[in-house]
């Protein structure tokens, strides 16, 4: 349905003024005006009332959401953050071997030299 047109106003303009009279339409625009005016303040309530139904189950929902829990007794996580000086691993800085790559018997004599890793 289409949006009503200046002529289609004009026509029911005219309309109620010969129905109503001139004496009693401006009481009647008065009251639809009235009337219009607590339909769309009893929306607006109605709109800010489910507004702030939502946003208090948000917040209830919020609270509802566990903090996460410890971990297991030995799991990595549950170990302590300082370790005492005894407790260390020990670690070495030497370096490791340097492997040689053979050549595969499948790979031509020209793979050779990229099978092989560089003597240092």
């Amino acid at each position: 349905m289409s949006c009503m047109g200046f002529s289609e106003t004009i026509f029911l303009f005219f309309l109620a003024l010969v129905i109503f009279g001139p004496k009693k339409l401006p009481e009647i625009a008065r009251q639809v005006g009235k009337a219009l005016n607590e339909f769309r303040r009893a929306s607006n309530e109605f709109k800010a009332q489910i507004e702030s139904e939502i946003s208090q189950l948000e917040m209830e929902n919020h609270r509802q959401i566990l903090p996460p829990s410890a971990a297991p007794k030995g799991a990595v996580a549950a170990l302590p953050l300082t370790l005492e000086a005894d407790a260390r691993p020990e670690l070495s800085l030497e370096p490791l071997p340097k492997q040689r790559l053979e050549p595969s018997p499948d790979l031509g004599a020209g793979h050779d030299a990229l099978m092989k890793a560089p003597d240092a």
